[in-house]
């Protein structure tokens, strides 16, 4: 109804009257159905009034009739209202004003007037009547405004709209829709949207505004893809709006359908989008070829249908490539590999495999500029692809039509080059493609890099590690042992904890195992330096609380030299150093322990009773000038020994008596290989991750009993060296070693004169037979022998010199009472 009311000029008079120079199109009289009318005679006297008339001016026809209408005027005797009376008589023509009348109830009223000319065929030249139109200016003035909107939105809206009748077919469409489509309106009319736009998702857009018209519920932001007449190499992106058409009486009409294209800022959004996906899913790990992956599963296929990472092979190893660009013949290997294709893999190298590119090939250009390039159509006659037979292959396979070749450069450090290709897709890249995929590229590059710098600092720490840590455990008749060794998980590879066993003279064996605060590679070295001096300290064979003496200086001289240094430590210090000593007697089947700090060992009796023996308190080392004290168990045969650091009872409680009740119970029965049981404590007593570093010893027990034990008590007189070599003969022989009892008597005669003639009584001889034949002298005396090469001329010095040349390993052993001289000889079968 107001889009037909037209166009209407009127003149706006100063006064209450007719302007005779207005000018009213005739389909003004479209909102004749809401106006008031009345009808004058040519002197101006009302001679109709109709209904809607009495009730916009409140005034019944009884008061009107028969009166001037000038009355009505707000001023009825003012000039104007004269000039409207003349106005009346002249030439019959229509006539339009605005005026102010006075309503029954006083209030004044502005009124916009039409006034048409009237005459009868009865009085053919008599003096015309006038039927009068009035509506409320305040309703005109929104009428003329819906109209001009109305007109905008069908002329100049960027706005898509189409109008549909109840059958969703087109009634009318407006200048923008028709841009769009780049179909002409009149071959739209009459037609639903799915014969007239095919390549539209027409049944979901259908289905949608038919529901619109069923249910008269309005919806929005309905987003839509296609391509049109207009722009048919490219998909567009539509949002459309739909609303339900009705006449005032409620009746159906049709419907009103908005169309927006969004395609630039919906792209920018799923750009936006990706972009932030990336940066939560690319990094996620400090693996070089898992942080290529990434890369290639972000992208495919919201940006590319296929996606390769090629990195330069030193970058896979950990290595730091020279800066800037490369040279096209660098060894590169495929590093990742995505595709939406689900069958047979169509990459032309496999993840893994080197890889290489021709020199003209747009990767080959892109590494040595640092310039990303895109191939908006492939040229499969292009000189590059011809020299790369393999790869062209895979691209004819896939049909791929479009490429984007991105550097993976990062702190200006060429990593690779990441391919993208689009078969699938039917639009080519474009340069805000290529913009993307050069962000991606940027954000995966440092990722790498920082993967890249992690791999080499791991495989660096594995191997300090590596040297740190022993290789493998020795393989002993006194004990057997196994360990587990976990670094927390979420620091690194490496870790203070640490654990050694060491082989010590008279078949006895030291077990340790220590702890140093911090975690990473500054707390590793910390450790080697520790573990390298109770090796030194254990050859000496000095007593464990002795040990812990001169480990707790050399801690006291690596703070210092740590806080000296000016710069706070990163990973690890030495003070708090934890450490248990403990060397196990499988003669004595006795265990001497020392602790600086830590935690007892777990003592499992062959019965599987577990216990946690009380030790004497040590201080952690680095503290200084406080004592340690030493601690005796007796050990049955078969007792299982299992020292630990604290990171395996705190590992998934903080609460030390439950990590303690979980240890007592998976040690409690002994009677399973011991690797078995390591599995087991480690299954029951540490997540995946630990929160801090774990070491884990166990040993079993072996005792040598007294059919592989001969000792004697000799006197401190020269005559007896032939006696000695006697017992040692004999012995010798009923343990069928007479191969060796020559070099054994030799031996014996050489230690036992020695102790004779250098140190003091009682003497004793005492020979075990372990996997070697160890041979032991002792005496009272505390002077230490020493090696020296003989003159020619002396008479002596000769002794030691040539026990060391005969035997494997030989050395002095301090004890209470004096020392002891020992010497191990290898049986026939191991020489």
């Amino acid at each position: 109804m107001i889009g037909s009311c037209g166009t209407a000029r009127m003149a706006r008079d100063t006064g209450d009257g007719l302007g005779s120079d207005a000018v009213v199109g005739a389909d003004v009289v479209a909102g004749a159905e809401v106006a008031a009318t009345a009808v004058l005679d040519s002197r101006g006297v009302v001679v109709l009034w109709s209904p809607a008339a009495e009730q916009l001016l409140g005034r019944p026809a009884a008061q009107v009739l028969g009166r001037p209408a000038t009355e009505l005027l707000a001023r009825p005797e003012s000039a104007a209202a004269a000039a409207a009376r003349r106005t009346l008589r002249g030439a019959p023509e229509v006539r339009s004003a605005v005026v102010t009348v006075r309503c029954g109830d006083g209030r004044l009223l502005e009124l916009v007037l039409w006034a048409y000319p009237s005459t009868g065929p009865e009085s053919p030249g008599a003096a015309p009547h006038w039927v009068v139109l009035a509506v409320e200016a305040a309703l005109m003035r929104r009428w003329e405004g819906d109209r001009a909107v109305m007109e905008g939105l069908f002329s100049q809206s960027p706005v898509g709209l189409l109008v549909t009748d109840t059958k969703l077919r087109c009634v009318r469409r407006n200048v923008a829709l028709e841009r769009m489509t780049g179909t002409p309106t009149e071959e739209r009319l009459g037609k639903r949207i799915g014969v007239a736009l095919p390549g539209l998702s027409a049944e979901a857009i259908e289905a949608q505004m038919q529901q619109v018209l069923d249910t008269g519920v309005p919806t929005m932001d309905f987003v839509h893809r296609g391509r049109t007449v207009a722009d048919p190499e490219h998909e567009h992106v539509w949002s459309t709006s739909t609303f339900r058409l009705q006449d005032p009486a409620g009746a159906v009409l049709g419907l009103c359908h908005a169309v927006i294209d969004v395609t630039a800022s919906y792209r920018a959004q799923e750009r936006r989008a990706l972009l932030n996906e990336a940066s939560l899913r690319i990094g996620t790990t400090l693996d070089v070829m898992r942080t290529a992956q990434e890369l290639a599963e972000v992208a495919v296929p919201r940006l590319a249908d296929t996606v390769t990472v090629d990195l330069l092979d030193a970058v896979v190893q950990g290595e730091a490539p020279r800066p800037g660009p490369v040279e096209d013949s660098v060894t590169l290997r495929r590093a990742a590999f995505r595709s939406t294709w689900r069958g047979h893999s169509r990459a032309a190298y496999a993840v893994g495999e080197l890889s290489r590119f021709a020199s003209s090939s747009p990767q080959a250009r892109c590494m040595a500029d640092l310039e990303a390039r895109l191939v908006a159509r492939l040229d499969f006659a292009a000189d590059w692809l011809r020299d790369d037979a393999r790869r062209i292959v895979g691209i004819r396979a896939a049909g791929a039509h479009s490429l984007m070749v991105v550097p993976l450069a990062a702190r200006n450090v060429l990593m690779g080059v990441a391919s993208f290709y689009r078969w699938q897709q039917p639009d080519p890249f474009d340069d805000e493609d290529l913009t993307l995929s050069t962000e991606l590229a940027s954000r995966a590059a440092v990722c790498i890099d920082n993967a890249r710098r992690y791999t080499r600092e791991s495989a660096a720490s594995l191997a300090l590690q590596r040297r740190l840590l022993p290789s493998e455990l020795p393989e002993l008749h006194a004990i057997e042992v196994a360990a587990h060794y976990r670094p927390a998980g979420a620091e690194s590879d490496v870790g203070g904890d640490w654990f050694d066993v060491i082989p010590l003279s008279g078949a006895r064996v030291a077990l340790v195992v220590g702890d140093v605060p911090g975690h990473g590679i500054h707390a590793s070295a910390t450790m080697g330096r520790l573990r390298t001096a109770v090796n030194t300290l254990a050859d000496l064979d000095v007593p464990p609380d002795e040990l812990l003496t001169h480990l707790d200086d050399l801690a006291v001289r690596l703070a210092e030299e740590d806080g000296s240094s000016g710069s706070p430590p990163t990973g690890g210090t030495v003070t708090g150093t934890t450490c248990l000593y403990a060397v196990y007697d499988p003669v004595e089947q006795r265990c001497t322990l020392a602790s600086a700090g830590h935690y007892p060992p777990a003592v499992v009796q062959p019965d599987g009773t577990v216990e946690f023996p009380r030790l004497p308190a040590g201080p952690p080392l680095g503290l200084g000038g406080l004592p340690f004290e030493t601690a005796e168990l007796d050990l049955a045969d078969g007792t299982v020994l299992a020292l630990y650091t604290n990171g395996l009872l705190l590992g998934r409680d903080p609460d030390i008596d439950v990590g303690l009740q979980a240890l007592r119970r998976s040690l409690s029965h002994p009677e399973r290989p011991l690797e078995q049981i390591c599995d087991q404590v480690a299954a029951t007593l540490l997540p995946l991750r630990p929160p801090d570093d774990v070491a884990l010893l166990l040993a079993r027990t072996h005792a040598l009993g007294a059919d592989r034990v001969a000792s004697w008590d000799l006197p401190a007189d020269p005559a007896v060296v032939v006696n000695a070599r006697s017992l040692a003969a004999r012995k010798l022989t009923e343990w069928g070693l007479e191969e060796i009892s020559f070099i054994a008597e030799l031996v014996v005669s050489e230690l036992v004169t020695n102790a004779i003639r250098y140190g003091l009584p009682p003497i004793g001889l005492r020979l075990i037979r372990n996997s070697n034949l160890i041979c032991e002298v002792s005496d009272s005396s505390s002077t230490s022998p020493h090696l020296r090469r003989a003159g020619a001329d002396d008479e002596g010095g000769r002794g030691l010199f040539l026990v060391a040349q005969l035997t494997q390993r030989w050395g002095t052993r301090y004890t209470t009472n004096g020392k002891t001289i020992w010497t191990e000889l290898a049986p026939p079968h191991a020489m």
